[in-house]
């Protein structure tokens, strides 16, 4: 999890099992024909050409941000071990190409040293094994089932870009090295930005006006009804006192972590796991708000933004060759994810787990030259809000995302707007 944004830091990503052992993505190559709505003719899948494909994904499964009181789990250093399949050189630069920007989030999960010696937030071999397990199973999607990418790293074809933090950057790492073999035809770059910037997670730092609009939402989701006496039993359960800051989100942090490494817990957690994650995606609702359209676009509209210009530069006949890429990868969090899939429609309900991805293709039919996008997520394909079916219309697909898109011009005005507000009503 980034801190922050449940706590009093930034919104920080929590874990649950591993998304690949859970899901084996299957993908067939469809020569029937679609069926259209009525009056519309159907869509022939063997006359579509793959032109983009955007991945964005979770870091793999890493120790927990924040130990619990009473806890017991050990967090040994044997988990830091890398598997020397994964191996695989990169530089970080800022995003335009400069040196890599000092990270504050890393800064501070050093200061908290875990029971056996590790940090808080660290990747561990468990995580660095799912990566890689997904980058395999995109190679066998787009090297081996469909001839689509280079089967070695080329800097021409993929763009890279994550978060600041240590354990995205290695996650990124794991699986670059599942996709491509560990085999490069030149320098593997990933991009990143400062965390005052930073856009692939929501910035309650940056954006003001959202960090004004959660504030009293974090204080307020553990009094709801339901959750409030739900707390209260596992906290009784642990014996952990009612006024000690533990909430759902730090509980279900723990108790994932611990089960995707197979590590002893408490009764109590394993008892109420389920239970767990199901508090914790409702304080996370209960925060984030669907229905406040504001809040969702700050928390990730300059993300949509950056996906949906990846899409129209491939579509634009006027952008110029080498502009863009086949494949562009985002290494990014579960309060990422989460916004993300409410605004598509497809929101499980389920935390997004460890290492979980959600992939965008752009197709071109070849006679027709109408576009169209496919959604996955867990390897499942997905009908996102306002699509017909799973094949969609691009320009239906692009007006779902339109209502939260946001342009960095127009996220600046709106984090700052309240500000403004805020100011003039204290003067």
């Amino acid at each position: 999890m980034i801190t922050r944004v449940f706590s009093v830091r930034v919104w920080a990503p929590v874990g649950v099992l591993t998304s690949l052992a859970y899901c084996v993505h299957q993908r067939r190559v469809a020569r029937a024909e679609t069926p259209g709505l009525p009056g519309q003719r159907p869509v022939d899948r063997s006359l579509l050409e793959l032109k983009m494909v955007q991945v964005v994904f979770r870091h793999g499964a890493r120790s927990p941000l924040k130990p619990l009181p009473r806890e017991q789990a050990e967090w040994n250093l044997q988990l830091l071990e890398v598997p020397p399949q994964t191996q695989f050189d990169y530089t970080v630069t800022n995003l335009a190409g400069g040196l890599k920007p000092h990270s504050p989030l890393d800064s501070q999960y050093r200061k908290t040293v875990l029971k056996g010696g590790m940090f808080a937030g660290q990747l561990t071999n468990v995580g660095m094994q799912q990566m890689f397990a997904l980058g395999q199973r995109l190679r066998k999607s787009y090297v081996e089932d469909i001839p689509f990418l280079s089967p070695t790293f080329n800097p021409l074809e993929v763009f890279v870009r994550s978060t600041n933090i240590y354990r995205n950057l290695e996650s990124t790492r794991c699986l670059l090295a599942g996709l491509f073999q560990s085999q490069k035809e030149g320098p593997i770059v990933i991009h990143t930005d400062e965390a005052s910037s930073e856009v692939l997670y929501p910035n309650y730092q940056n954006c003001w006006s959202l960090q004004e609009r959660t504030r009293g939402r974090r204080q307020a989701a553990c009094l709801q009804p339901g959750i409030s006496e739900d707390l209260q039993k596992v906290k009784e359960g642990m014996g952990i006192a009612s006024n000690d800051g533990v909430d759902f989100l730090s509980l279900f942090d723990n108790a994932a972590a611990e089960q995707v490494h197979s590590l002893p817990s408490c009764p109590t957690l394993r008892r109420f796991a389920q239970m767990i994650e199901q508090r914790a995606v409702d304080t996370a609702l209960y925060i984030m708000q669907r229905e406040d359209r504001e809040s969702l676009q700050m928390a990730v509209g300059p993300f949509l933004h950056i996906l949906e210009s990846n899409l129209r530069k491939v579509m634009d006949p006027a952008t110029a060759p080498g502009k863009t890429r086949k494949l562009y990868l985002y290494a990014a969090h579960d309060v990422t994810l989460m916004p993300l899939l409410i605004i598509l429609g497809i929101f499980d309900h389920k935390w997004p787990p460890f290492a979980v991805d959600l992939t965008m293709e752009l197709y071109q039919h070849r006679e027709s030259k109408e576009w169209f996008v496919k959604l996955y997520y867990r390897g499942e394909e997905q009908v996102p809000e306002g699509c017909p079916d799973q094949l969609c219309p691009l320009d239906k697909f692009l007006n779902t995302l339109s209502a939260y898109t946001l342009s960095p011009e127009k996220y600046h005005t709106l984090c700052s707007q309240a500000h403004v507000i805020e100011l003039g009503d204290g003067e």
